[in-house]
């Protein structure tokens, strides 16, 4: 069974307000709202993550490259990058800079 993203499309409990997986079934209907505090939750968009092995090599060339576009203040560049190298951390904080609502 797949698993899906949800998060509180307003206000809701912190259960939902973060965000939360749920196992359904493929011909599930979609969740509308929490199954805790009954909020109204908007599914979210899967992220598909493959496994990416890289060499210290690659890891350090990465590293020096985001380091290269913060220096230049081209922080959506830099969260590109980051999201794709699965800095997730990073990525939020450099869209956060280049102005992106997250």
């Amino acid at each position: 069974m797949p698993i899906y993203e949800y998060k509180a499309a307003g206000e809701g409990c912190k259960y939902c307000r973060n965000g939360f997986e749920i196992m359904q079934r493929m011909d599930d209907k979609p969740l509308g709202e929490c199954p805790k505090c009954q909020a109204v939750v908007r599914k979210l968009p899967s992220r598909f993550r493959a496994c990416i092995v890289e060499t210290p090599d690659e890891v350090a060339e990465t590293e020096s490259k985001l380091h290269d576009f913060e220096k230049e203040g081209m922080w959506s560049h830099a969260a590109e990058l980051a999201d794709k190298t699965g800095l997730e951390d990073r990525a939020r904080e450099d869209y956060k800079k280049a102005g992106y609502e997250m």
